[in-house]
């Protein structure tokens, strides 16, 4: 059996197993996956596929013909296989990450309330090992607007507390500075002055901020498992992820009568349009309380 084989048979028992899905979505799954393992036609086995040849498959499914919808399910479960084999260590980065999916209509981003986040931050453990550096790491989040990306490289170097900005390097390596408050500030140096200090940091790490029990970078999938645990735990259950923090971030931002550009800015867009799409949710948002309050809506 080839190293694809094994990987498949692994995804095929922890999507049936331990995520428990649907017989009909593991088939869906796997049926979706063994498509583009096909249209490699062992040229390459799937822990060695980069962009590129995603793209050269989405051109395909195009040609096709295939609906749109329908070839945004085929990338999902793509990327939900490359999701796990980077979660279990198997490869280091995921070649779907920068892979957009088919446009169905633009889908308004899920939101946290105020409270919903002062819930998730009140069911840390702060006497654990970890629970100073999950607060920091949701403080940022929610606080700075962050991708999981950017949050996962940030350095020690780019914090500039004394000016209340940190450094980023976002998408397409372009550098912008993101203010920072005392609150997110204050949890930042709690974990770096407390937890960090006491970890022995693996070589090539001793800059990164935001790092494992074993003194290496937290990865994107760690960081995905944190925040569902916390939402769990803080009993809410609708499907959150640390991109929901930026959501909330540039919402509650726009709700409190924040500039469209400045929150650009802060958010790293490239263009206001992908910014505007927060007004939109924002007027749903007052749309909804007024047929729920209003008597005569």
């Amino acid at each position: 059996m080839n190293s694809s084989e094994q990987y498949l048979q692994r995804f095929y028992q922890y999507i049936r197993i331990e995520k428990s899905l649907s017989p009909r979505t593991v088939e869906a799954y796997m049926r979706d996956i063994r498509k583009f393992y096909d249209f490699l036609g062992g040229r390459k086995e799937l822990d060695k596929v980069e962009l590129a040849d995603l793209q050269e498959f989405l051109t395909t499914l195009y040609d096709e013909k295939i609906q749109a919808r329908s070839q945004a399910r085929i990338i999902s479960g793509i990327k939900a296989f490359y999701h796990f084999l980077v979660f279990e260590n198997s490869i280091e980065e995921d070649p779907t990450e920068l892979l957009d999916s088919p446009k169905i209509g633009r889908k308004l981003p899920s939101v946290l309330s105020i409270p919903e986040i002062e819930s998730i931050l009140d069911c840390i453990d702060l006497s654990k090992p970890e629970g100073h550096r999950n607060k920091a790491i949701i403080e940022v989040l929610y606080g700075c607007g962050l991708r999981v990306s950017e949050l996962t490289e940030l350095r020690l170097s780019w914090l500039h507390f004394t000016d209340g900005f940190v450094r980023i390097i976002g998408k397409g390596n372009k550098e912008r500075l993101v203010p920072i408050g005392q609150t997110a500030q204050k949890a930042v140096m709690l974990y770096v002055e407390g937890e960090r200090e006491k970890l022995k940091i693996k070589k090539g790490c001793e800059d990164i901020v935001f790092l494992n029990r074993r003194g290496s970078k937290l990865t994107r999938a760690m960081i995905f498992h944190i925040i569902k645990e916390l939402a769990h735990k803080a009993g809410i259950t609708k499907t959150i992820s640390p991109h929901t923090f930026r959501h909330s971030f540039a919402t509650h931002l726009i709700d409190g009568g924040a500039d469209l550009r400045a929150v650009q800015e802060m958010l790293g867009h490239e263009s206001i349009i992908t910014t505007e799409i927060y007004t939109h949710l924002d007027r749903n948002y007052i749309k909804e309380n007024i047929a729920k309050y209003h008597p005569r809506y």
